[in-house]
């Protein structure tokens, strides 16, 4: 896998966990067994037990093998592994990027910037995508074409809880029913798990960036996706849900000529290369629109 963040740093790491799936779903008898995998009924069986007291035994040697900061989260005890999963970030650990015309990241994540042909066609890595395909309607689809996809992956270490990027007046969520496959790029490459997989969007009106779709997609072990809000009215960096146990992914698709993506980010996903992005942080810049 091919990582860089905002510094300028960039290498490329395969852990064990990407090497098995790699072997999982590069195989005709992995993928069968990785469809299995992958129904509702597992996320939610692990879920059940995820949700125990027992469970709170996992915690400390997830901990330990991630490397998490726990000086970053609130502090307080937790009723079972799932409870410290979906944990709050400590105050201030989360800042907004300063500026009403920067566009910020809904949360944690390793950042893919994807621009969507006139066709409403894009890539992520080697796979081929349309924005038809993952909204279920060609006619909303057609609103981003010429834009931007933004998808952001989220693995087990990163913050579960995602916000909204600018203020405005939100729609109902729709949700589309699917699967749970991993959202690892191995399975990426193998199967177009982000029409597979279930998940659920909402559109977003604001002033300065336009229309902006927000899509939460579900993936192995994440028997839940939660989003608090209906129609209404919300604020930038307010809370928008959480993802339950496992890795996950957020996809903002942006509309044509209505933010300009910082460069960094835009030549990191050109050169292949996922770029460490956290919630808040800034990464783009609205375009100054005729008469604004």
């Amino acid at each position: 896998m091919k990582y860089a963040d905002r510094n300028g740093n960039r290498w490329e790491e395969t852990t064990i966990q990407d090497r098995f799936l790699e072997k999982l779903y590069g195989c005709k008898t992995g993928r069968t067994a990785a469809r299995l995998l992958a129904r509702p009924v597992i996320s939610r069986m692990g879920g059940r037990f995820l949700e125990t007291r027992a469970s709170r035994l996992l915690i400390p040697g997830f901990v330990k093998r991630n490397g998490l900061d726990l000086r970053e989260w609130e502090a307080r005890s937790y009723s079972s592994f799932n409870d410290f999963f979906t944990r709050k970030a400590a105050p201030g650990m989360r800042p907004l990027a300063w500026g009403e015309d920067t566009l910020i990241s809904p949360c944690d994540g390793r950042l893919l910037v994807c621009p969507v042909t006139q066709q409403g066609r894009f890539l992520i890595k080697h796979t081929s995508y349309t924005a038809g395909q993952l909204l279920r309607s060609h006619r909303l689809a057609s609103r981003f074409a010429g834009g931007w996809a933004l998808i952001f992956r989220l693995t087990v270490q990163d913050y579960h809880r995602f916000c909204y990027v600018d203020d405005g007046v939100r729609s109902g969520t729709r949700r589309i029913l699917g699967g749970f496959h991993t959202v690892n790029p191995a399975a990426n490459d193998a199967m177009p798990v982000y029409k597979e997989n279930t998940r659920e969007y909402c559109l977003l009106h604001t002033r300065r960036f336009g229309t902006v779709l927000m899509m939460e997609v579900g993936a192995l072990l994440v028997g839940k996706i939660v989003n608090y809000d209906g129609a209404g009215t919300v604020k930038r960096g307010q809370e928008k849900g959480r993802f339950e146990f496992g890795g996950s992914t957020v996809v903002v698709f942006l509309e044509p000529g209505r933010v300009t993506i910082d460069g960094d980010l835009l030549e990191n996903s050109r050169d292949g290369y996922e770029t460490l992005v956290r919630m808040g942080e800034r990464i783009g810049q609205a375009c100054r629109m005729p008469g604004i």
